[in-house]
């Protein structure tokens, strides 16, 4: 290894180490610095059999500092770093700390900006989540910044700019402001014009192959040296539509040398033929990269602090290259780490889901088998359920797993006073009655809330009861609502004993409907349909009200088609 690679691992091992030991309060760890070290620099792969040696000589200079000096030298080295780890500490009572530097803002304005190729799936929703949240403890603002200047690999979706806003609302917020990129092509085409006249940006005809051969190399672009009269010349034939895709791109000139080569002198505009979906921007074929156009907007926004995955680290460092050259301010950043979420068959991805919709093995965004925000919200889930769920999660740079049972668990603090509750047989067997049992069963509507009322269910000469319901010969049960039954010779007698004998532990409830009076009923869950038959009330209740299928869950009707009532299973 020679003294110039040796001096950068160094340095770059000392960072993590430092933000290793600072983070948990503890010595530094070899293994723990690694993975961000090699993941960070890339080009220090092919020397993976010696880096470990230095990182941990690294490793013990850190652990032979104090926790203080430790915080000093990592606030050299790092700064927006420890900022970040300091915010989830001051944020120790609340899931979410406080914003970077917040006091020193007049307004707190943040954004979202998703990219249009689809509704949201869950892991989309922590970003609204947050930002709303934040805006309401900060009397702030935020917009959504609809990033759709990829006409060609993530193709925006029509249909997507009204889902997304519809989602946000869904989620229990309102944007302040809602922008297009798309419709602002000029606003970036004059910040280029500009960057070129200042010497930040050349165009190149390169192949990718040859640049990226250069890049690796450090060695200078041939056409980074071109006189800004000809770079503009270029440019302008650029936006003219006069290049083919792929012919011509326009690249921020940075530092060809730098220790990451994704920074070094990085596309800002290319060449796409494919036409946008939209009317108003389908004529435009030179379109700015993510990391031009989201810079350049966040500033012309005037965007205080960012919220985006660990894995944008570079993008923030590519639009400080934009900012430095402007002389602009960057704003304050929050890297956090991906959401996990169990439960689900259905890989988390716009494009898996819009596939697996194409080929018909999903119904459509809201089959209740989707991991989508439309899914849930046809199951009876309400939005804030979700915020609240996504809001625990912190902002923490690790992964973390969210488990739908604390949506399910959130989402049940909020409608179970209000809901009331059903009988639901699945696979019913039928039973006949016997003894002369009352005509009319009049269970509760909500066990919490008498002054309900109670349902009144006709009780005929036979009920349906789940199979694993079925009594042993002899045993007694206790038909919820109606009374005291035992099973004798294939037939349920009712024997008119009092509730004292459920009390007493003798005999199971059980739920159950009548033979005759019962109507079809199809839930859709998010493993399969289930059928069975319910209480004959279930059939005038209105679509969009919400069930408790009692020992079964909580469902919404969607809607009574002419043979069966239609309801989305929501949790237990």
């Amino acid at each position: 290894m020679d003294e110039d690679l040796r001096e950068r691992v160094e340095r770059e091992a000392e960072k993590h180490a430092l933000l290793n030991a600072v983070k948990h309060e503890s010595d530094a760890n070899v293994g723990a610095v690694m993975g961000p070290l090699m993941g960070e620099n890339p080009t220090f792969r092919e020397h993976a059999d010696a880096i470990p040696g230095v990182v941990g000589g690294v490793v013990n200079e850190v652990n032979g500092l104090g926790h203080d000096d430790r915080r000093t030298r990592l606030e050299t080295l790092a700064p927006e770093q420890l900022a970040e780890i300091e915010a989830e500490d001051e944020g120790e009572d609340h899931p979410l700390g406080d914003l970077p530097n917040f006091e020193e803002y007049d307004e707190i304005r943040m954004r979202c900006a998703p990219n249009p190729n689809g509704p949201w799936h869950m892991g989309h929703a922590r970003m609204p989540a947050v930002i709303g949240t934040y805006k309401e403890r900060y009397d702030g603002w935020f917009c959504v910044r609809f990033d759709d200047t990829d006409p060609e690999t993530k193709r925006p979706d029509l249909d997507a700019y009204d889902a997304i806003l519809e989602d946000t609302e869904y989620l229990g917020f309102e944007p302040d402001a809602t922008f297009k990129a798309s419709d602002r092509l000029e606003i970036y085409y004059d910040h280029a014009r500009k960057l070129i006249e200042m010497g930040g940006a050349y165009t190149c005809s390169c192949s990718g192959e040859e640049f990226s051969d250069l890049k690796n190399d450090g060695e200078a672009c041939p056409h980074r040296e071109k006189d800004p009269e000809t770079i503009l010349d270029e440019f302008e034939d650029m936006i003219a539509g006069i290049y083919d895709s792929g012919e011509m791109v326009l690249r921020v000139k940075t530092d060809i040398e730098h220790k990451n080569p994704a920074l070094r002198d990085w596309v800002a505009f290319r060449m796409i033929d494919t036409p946008h979906p939209r009317e108003e921007a389908a004529e435009f074929r030179c379109w700015p990269m993510l990391d031009f156009q989201s810079g350049i907007d966040d500033h012309i926004i005037d965007i205080t602090h960012i919220i985006r995955g660990i894995d944008l680290q570079d993008s923030a460092k590519r639009q400080r290259f934009v900012y430095e050259y402007f002389g602009w301010e960057y704003p304050e950043v929050i890297h956090w780490g991906h959401v996990n979420v169990d439960e689900y068959d259905c890989k988390m991805s716009t494009s898996t889901i819009k596939a697996l919709i194409a080929e018909g093995e999903l119904d459509g965004w809201d089959d209740p088998r989707a991991p989508t925000l439309r899914s849930l919200r046809r199951r009876g889930i309400r939005g804030e359920a979700i915020t609240e769920a996504m809001v625990q999660l912190g902002t923490s740079t690790s992964d973390v797993d969210l488990a739908m049972s604390s949506v399910y668990a959130a989402n049940r603090d909020r409608i179970d006073e209000e809901t009331d509750r059903r009988f639901l047989v699945r696979d019913g067997n039928q039973i006949p009655l016997g003894g002369s049992p009352p005509d009319e069963a009049t269970p509760p509507l909500h066990p919490n809330h008498e002054d309900r009322g109670v349902r009144e269910i006709p009780v005929g000469d036979s009920v349906l009861l789940e199979p694993d319901d079925l009594p042993d010969p002899e045993e007694r049960i206790w038909l919820k609502g109606l009374g005291c039954f035992q099973y004798t010779r294939g037939t349920l007698q009712y024997t008119g004993e009092e509730i004292d004998v459920v009390r007493e532990g003798d005999v199971d409830v059980i739920h159950w409907v009548p033979a005759a009076e019962s109507v079809p009923v199809r839930m859709r869950t998010i493993d399969s349909d289930v059928t069975g038959r319910a209480e004959p009330a279930v059939a005038d209740l209105e679509s969009d009200e919400m069930v408790q299928f009692e020992r079964i869950g909580f469902a919404r009707i969607d809607r009574h088609e002419e043979d069966e009532t239609v309801t989305y299973y929501a949790h237990p």
